[in-house]
């Protein structure tokens, strides 16, 4: 078979092949381009992050905040609660609720519809995630890593665990039975779950403003100022 990239045509002929070729590959340039700038676009919010263990999740289904007070006053708009997992990529059982849960679009699909997910480093801030295992200490939620949480928007932790299977085995509640609990007793027992809840203070970690701003025009009395 005959190759017409390799054929060197006489008179000429190899000057108006090239010439030939110019446009028909920028035709197909700018095809591509138009394309990807339509198609949709795939990661979340730890894109750009330091932390190795956020790095690794960047290309999850799953809707990812880092830590920050940009993830709760999303939180305080959409009237949601907080997933919170923090782990570390030294850890195994991270590994594994990560690529048993997180990677899993059907679980990924209800994190994103009634969740705003936070994901913190272990090792980055380890202040923060000795209060958050203290927390689930005092409340009797067991504690480890990873570390699973559900807070309010304004901060008060409800329930918590470590490793959730994604379905329940022996007496591991599964963790879609788990997320299901999560958004029932935000949505039905609120009060309760804000009465009991445990208060992680976030205006210690974004100050005053930042840490009640989002709800009710956005106002600084928002989650109340304590």
């Amino acid at each position: 078979m005959r190759n017409f990239f390799l054929s060197r045509p006489s008179h000429g002929g190899e000057k108006r092949v090239h010439s030939q070729r110019l446009p028909i590959l920028g035709g197909l340039l700018l095809a591509s381009a138009l394309l990807f700038a339509g198609s949709p676009q795939t990661g979340n919010h730890l894109r750009g992050q330091s932390s190795p263990y956020l790095k690794r999740a960047a290309g999850q289904p799953v809707d990812w905040y880092p830590w920050g007070a940009e993830a709760f006053r999303r939180a305080r708009q959409l009237d949601r609660p907080i997933l919170l997992d923090v782990g570390a990529t030294w850890c195994p059982t991270c590994d594994r609720m990560d690529n048993e849960s997180y990677t899993r679009p059907e679980i990924a699909e209800y994190i994103n519809a009634n969740f705003v997910a936070v994901k913190l480093d272990y090792d980055a801030r380890p202040r923060l995630t000795a209060k958050l295992e203290r927390a689930h200490a005092l409340k009797n939620f067991p504690a480890g890593i990873p570390l699973t949480g559900f807070l309010t928007p304004c901060g008060k932790l409800y329930l918590g665990g470590t490793y959730f299977p994604p379905q329940a085995a022996d007496d591991k509640p599964g963790f879609a039975e788990t997320l299901k609990q999560a958004v029932h007793l935000y949505r039905e027992e609120r009060a309760q779950v804000e009465q009991d809840g445990f208060d992680l203070k976030l205006k210690e970690e974004f100050g005053e403003e930042k840490a009640h701003a989002g709800a009710g025009g956005g106002s600084a009395s928002a989650c109340g100022k304590k």
